[in-house]
């Protein structure tokens, strides 16, 4: 028997949220030209619906998980504003 066809199929991956992000300012892009069908449109109006909620859902999730990170020993949570490296107030 052939091993390989046994194994099961790996679930699919999640979007990469840049990908997806990238995707979706393309989609913008072409929605924006005036030469775009109605069909062509709506097509892309409704990926882009569904990329711009992907997107939303993993932001959501890692802020969750930052929020986690940022729990104190004594169950508070620390909110902090995140600041990127090299940007300060001076």
């Amino acid at each position: 028997m052939n091993q390989t066809a046994l194994k099961k199929p790996e679930p699919p991956k999640k979007p990469d949220f840049e990908r997806s992000l990238a995707r979706l300012e393309e989609v913008v892009r072409k929605l924006e030209s005036p030469q775009l069908s109605l069909d062509d449109a709506m097509k892309l109006f409704e990926e882009g619906v569904g990329l711009s909620r992907e997107c939303q859902k993993q932001l959501e999730e890692a802020e969750a998980r930052v929020e986690i990170l940022l729990k104190k020993a004594d169950g508070k949570l620390a909110a902090e504003p995140f600041e990127p490296e090299g940007e300060s107030n001076a």
